[in-house]
């Protein structure tokens, strides 16, 4: 927490902060003030009637009067002021905090993606795959900074009671009988002793109800995070619960999570009535009993005047308020400790995840190692096995040598599930479980195109431009990217990050995404593309659309292609688009030629057995296994 305090920003921190506790000081010290004037008033009161007071109405207005201009100068000056310098500094803090986080999630590193893929593994006791990552960047820093300002006033206020308040008692103090022989501190003592006894021992009853609060709100964020997540996720596959008629089954997730919500608030709700009892007895008490109780002694024997003995207990009422502080407030530490573990156990578990392989193998077999060769060598792959999770997993795709030269157009074939997906995701370093090495080849831009399109809510340009900024492209560009991706009739929008209220995530459907992404890539011209059924929304001729525009506009690019079809598409003309194919059968990945040139004395005698007006063939395809 104190990170903020020695970051590039300590200047802000650290002045907001020195004014806060100035006015924190500023405050107790107008609590002795308040005191002194409240015994004023109650003894012109008492002295109202008195033969030897000639101004009665005088002294009560002019005592009352005081009274409220120093209550207006503590809570509107000197407490209204402090609170929005805390809220300033709560503002910015959680704001340079909530950056740190972001800044971590969505480095180079794919952090973000690596955190939900280790689950089932520990590190000292914690998650490396914490729950529910939105509600503790959003809500638990926030929390965690509210409250670890709070507790800090709170501190600073019992501090500099101690010392304004403690100085006016000892101050007022005066010889007690049977107390002889501490002197005219005799009163103070008592009332110190008081304090003393009764604010920690009631403490400690705090400090246990404040454990339970503890452990019922952490299980109370993770119920509510949980069911947040499940309503998020509905939203976002509303389509296909739709489809298949699964509302029943999504009702009865809802219902078993939202149960777990309930029992804890049950629980909670318990504990905090009987915080809440236990907390109205305590102020009574200490308000009426230990407040009047120490200067009662010697009011009794006479030796204090009537303004003396309640301008000491409001003393002792003043100095058990800012003591009390951690009973009063017990319940928010509770809540301030629960979400400072949830984003503790967050940013330990980044730390990990900084070196993904470490990471993976707390709860599998994970040695991937990443290079890089001359660009002349393209890609390659060796001894490459991909496994899935537990430590006692076996390969279910392994690929002993595969390359990959310049501008070549690789066709990825196998079963459904053989693990087609899985390698291209193992080539780009997405795939957590396994071992093996791969080259990239040096100096060239690699992208990696996907199925399932999910666009942020930026404008048109923005997305075509991705993962780039909108401003290392031109207008022009980007539009002429988008009338050869084929979605020339949103040019016009394309600054824009919506079209009739509805952002492009909704605006575009499954194919016009698809047709995107082809923009996207010739916008941004990489050496190296992985389509992992980035054309499957698209029909026949989209796809081979999809394909041309790539073959005319992306010269010598090496394209590797997972698709659905069992042969790839060809060209309008018949010509071939892909130049080898990648098949995985029993578990093994193998390349080969799509299509051979024949020796020229076998095309001959093929020419001479074709019927007449079929003049060459150049090429035969290869028989798949």
């Amino acid at each position: 927490m104190r990170a903020y305090w020695i970051s590039e920003r300590w200047k802000e921190a650290w002045g907001l902060t020195i004014v806060i506790a100035l006015l924190t000081a500023l405050s107790s010290k107008a609590s002795v003030w308040l005191a002194e004037a409240s015994g004023d008033l109650v003894n012109s009161i008492a002295l109202f009637h008195d033969p030897d007071n000639t101004t009665p109405l005088a002294s009560l207005l002019t005592s009352a009067g005081l009274l409220i201009l120093l209550v207006l100068l503590k809570d509107a000056g000197f407490i209204g002021i402090r609170h929005l310098f805390s809220t300033t500094l709560h503002r910015k803090w959680r704001r340079w905090l909530n950056g740190r986080f972001n800044d971590a999630l969505l480095d180079d590193n794919h952090t973000h993606f690596h955190l939900q893929h280790g689950a089932g593994a520990q590190v000292n006791g914690i998650a490396a795959s914490p729950d529910n990552i939105d509600q503790r960047v959003q809500e638990s820093i926030k929390g965690m900074t509210g409250g670890a300002i709070g507790l800090a006033m709170g501190i600073a206020g019992v501090v500099t009671s101690l010392f304004f308040v403690g100085q006016k008692l000892l101050e007022l103090s005066t010889n007690v009988s049977g107390l002889e022989f501490l002197g005219d501190y005799g009163s103070a003592v008592l009332a110190f002793a008081a304090i003393a006894i009764y604010v920690p021992l009631n403490t400690l009853i705090a400090l246990k109800l404040g454990r339970l609060l503890e452990r019922l709100t952490v299980s109370m964020q993770q119920a509510e995070g949980s069911y947040r997540g499940e309503l998020t996720t509905l939203f976002r596959r509303s389509f296909y619960v739709a489809a298949s008629h699964g509302e029943g089954v999504q009702k009865a997730m809802h219902q078993r999570l939202y149960g777990d919500i309930d029992r804890n608030w049950a629980s909670l709700n318990k504990i905090n009535a009987g915080y809440m009892s236990f907390e109205l007895i305590y102020n009574f008490v200490a308000a009426r009993i230990v407040a009047y109780g120490p200067s009662l002694v010697p009011y009794m024997q006479n030796s204090i005047s009537l303004k003396a003995y309640v301008t000491g207990a409001e003393l002792v009422n003043s100095l058990i308020s800012p003591c009390s502080w951690f009973i009063h407030v017990m319940p928010e530490i509770a809540t301030l400790k629960a979400n400072a573990r949830r984003v503790i156990d967050l940013a330990v578990a980044i730390e990990h995840v900084q070196k993904p392989r470490d990471f993976y193998r707390l709860s599998g077999h994970s040695d991937f190692h990443y290079g890089t060769q001359n660009a002349v060598f393209g890609l390659r792959i060796q001894n490459l096995e991909l496994m899935h999770q537990g430590t006692d997993a076996v390969p279910f795709l392994s690929a002993t040598n595969l390359r990959f030269r310049r501008g070549e157009w690789t066709f990825v074939t196998g079963d459904s599930g053989s693990g087609k997906t899985s390698l291209i995701k193992a080539i780009n370093g997405l795939w957590p479980y396994g071992r093996g090495h791969v080259d990239f080849p040096e100096g060239i831009k690699s992208f990696y195109a996907a199925q399932d399109v999910k666009l942020p809510n930026v404008s048109l340009k923005e997305l075509v431009c991705l993962p780039c900024t909108r401003h290392e492209y031109s207008d022009a560009q980007v539009a002429a990217a988008l009338h050869k991706g084929g979605l020339g009739d949103f040019i016009e929008y394309m600054g824009q990050q919506a079209r009739e209220g509805k952002a492009w995530d909704q605006v575009l459907s499954g194919g016009q995404k698809q047709k995107l992404i082809v923009a996207r890539i010739l916008l941004q011209q990489p050496g190296l593309l992985f389509l992992d059924e980035a054309a499957g929304a698209l029909d026949a001729q989209a796809k081979i659309a999809f394909h041309q525009a790539i073959k005319d506009h992306c010269p010598r690019i090496t394209v590797i292609s997972v698709m659905h079809e069992a042969v790839p598409p060809k060209s309008a003309t018949g010509a071939e688009f892909y130049d080898s194919v990648l098949s995985i059968a029993d578990s093994v990945a193998s390349k080969k030629p799509l299509v051979v040139n024949l020796p020229a004395e076998l095309t001959t005698i093929l020419e001479q057995a074709q019927p007449l007006g079929r003049q060459r063939f150049p090429r035969i395809r290869l028989k798949e296994k």
